[in-house]
């Protein structure tokens, strides 16, 4: 007896071994524009950078980019503009957080090409990066039901949460935080939620502002008082992998502050 037909195609096989079966590569498909049409806001594509600097070269550092990023975000030739700036102070105290806002993937596009053939930003690039012990980026889309906040001057601190959430669970997540998010900006100050599509894939990054420690305290404990919070809680906590603060001041120069 034969296991298989000699009418079946080896490469149709090795396809579907490689690749999934019709039905699977449909819903990748279906997740792939669930995330695009369904979680995201679509107009803008945001940028967070991470970089980790000695503390020897900070001041060095913190000076080459006050002049060479707000030429950046003033020069109105490239289509991008500047969230904010920050040092972290509590977490991980060397880091440098910067998150940059594109008009689309077609404006980062038109800006990578344009800085790529800039000799001063290449020289830039050059002496930054004697002072940088690593750095990261990933590719952000925000939340359909959290708009970045505009250029502002409130003081205080900042708090950037991220979360590394189980691979395929982002829709059930987003579903779960956005019914209780309410609660939550009732007493806190968002700044901004976006999820990853480049980089370190199913993470989410959360972004609020506070007068300081206490206030920030004070707002977390009211917000359990809030009919829907804790229910909330209850259900994306299971969803997470691996959850992160770090506590922000903001550059003098810094567009939110």
């Amino acid at each position: 007896m034969r296991l298989f037909s000699s009418k079946v195609n080896s490469s149709q096989i090795v396809n579907s071994l490689l690749y999934g079966s019709k039905a699977y590569q449909a819903e990748e498909k279906l997740m792939e524009q669930s995330y695009g049409k369904m979680l995201a806001r679509g107009k803008y594509v945001h940028e967070i950078v991470h970089h980790r600097i000695a503390p020897a070269h900070q001041k060095t550092y913190q000076e080459l980019i006050a002049a060479e990023y707000q030429r950046i975000a003033s020069d109105e030739s490239n289509a991008v503009h500047l969230v904010g700036s920050w040092k972290c102070e509590i977490g991980e105290p060397d880091l440098f957080v910067h998150i940059w806002e594109y008009k689309g993937y077609a404006g980062y596009d038109k800006t990578r090409l344009q800085l790529a053939s800039s000799e001063r930003f290449n020289a830039f690039e050059r002496e930054i990066a004697g002072l940088i012990l690593s750095r990261r980026n990933d590719l952000m889309q925000e939340f359909s039901f959290w708009p970045t906040a505009a250029p502002r001057n409130l003081g205080g601190i900042f708090e950037l949460r991220s979360y590394s959430l189980q691979p395929g669970k982002l829709l059930e997540w987003e579903g779960h935080w956005r019914k209780g998010l309410e609660a939550r900006r009732n007493v806190m100050e968002g700044v901004g939620a976006w999820f990853t599509q480049i980089g370190r894939l199913n993470t989410v990054y959360h972004l609020w502002q506070f007068d300081n420690l206490r206030d920030r305290q004070l707002s977390r404990e009211r917000s359990w008082e809030i009919p829907g919070w804790s229910d909330t809680v209850h259900k994306t906590v299971p969803l997470i992998a691996e959850m992160n603060s770090n506590i922000l001041v903001p550059l003098p120069w810094s567009p939110l502050r």
